[in-house]
């Protein structure tokens, strides 16, 4: 299952892994285009019904992404965020399905912080299996499909330097922890407190799932709120590496969640993400 999309129309289940990510990396850069343009201009906020900002740039940056998306694979459904926002949902999923955040880290991008990301995922059997970080201000982009993920840099739109394979560190205490900049919470605090850490790192986006993928961190904890769409691009790189996403009982994050009993479609509950840890006891 993971060489083909498993989709009835035979133009998308012919689309090897290397093809769909060919696609997303190019819809990625695209993307991180539009939201540099808006990035060097006036910047124009407005809250969604969840007071969460938006900006023009997250709307750009969808568009051009679903309507690549959706002309090169027309029957996997797409769930975006701002679509979600608007009430746009896909009735059903099925096993296969796009998620689209395309520009996490809103809050940053209107201070003009610079590790804002554009992320693309494909999820079968709820698992990320496929998935693209675009950092477009700082040019770090990171992809990954099942067995490789790699890492290069990217300027207006273009790679500007050889990928590279990226893996995960075996994690030995103490250990480097990236934490979130904007979303810090007391269940954060006291987990890092119970892992001792050597190095706390506060960065925001997804791109905290990318430094454990790279081997720049061991361990990233989120005791927040969390959707789907936030981290899935993230965690199909870090899975690419050789890390996980576990919730807080030790299972793997399953994507395509709905009908929750105790919340919205979509949202996450609290979550570890790891590289290699050689003792992974202590933190379930």
């Amino acid at each position: 299952m993971s060489e083909t999309l498993q989709n009835t129309n035979t133009t998308t289940a012919a689309a090897s892994d290397e093809a769909i990510l060919e696609v997303i990396e190019r819809l990625a850069l695209d993307a991180g285009r539009a939201v540099m343009e808006v990035f060097h201009s006036e910047i124009k906020v407005t809250d969604k019904a969840d007071a969460s900002p938006v900006t023009q740039a997250d709307r750009a940056a969808e568009r051009v992404i679903l309507e690549g998306l959706r002309s090169a694979f027309p029957d996997v459904p797409c769930v975006a965020e701002e679509e979600v926002a608007e009430g746009i949902v896909p009735p059903e999923l099925g096993q296969v399905f796009f998620l689209v955040d395309p520009l996490d880290g809103t809050k940053e991008f209107v201070r003009r912080h610079t590790d804002f990301t554009v992320n693309i995922a494909l999820i079968r059997g709820g698992a990320p299996e496929i998935g693209v970080v675009y950092a477009p201000c700082t040019g770090r982009f990171f992809s990954g499909r099942p067995g490789k993920a790699e890492a290069f840099e990217a300027r207006d739109g273009l790679a500007v330097s050889e990928r590279r394979r990226v893996h995960v560190r075996e994690g030995r205490q103490p250990l480097t922890i990236v934490a979130s900049r904007s979303h810090r919470t007391p269940e954060t605090d006291a987990f890092i407190k119970k892992v001792a850490a050597a190095e706390i790192v506060s960065v925001g986006s997804s791109l905290k799932f990318c430094l454990v993928a790279a081997g720049e961190a061991d361990i990233y904890p989120r005791f927040g709120r969390t959707m789907e769409w936030d981290t899935a691009a993230g965690d199909a790189v870090l899975r690419a590496a050789g890390g996980i996403t576990h919730t807080l009982d030790g299972a793997p994050l399953v994507y395509g969640k709905r009908n929750q009993a105790d919340d919205e479609d979509f949202a996450n509950p609290h979550f570890v993400s790891t590289g290699r840890i050689l003792d992974p006891a202590f933190m379930f």
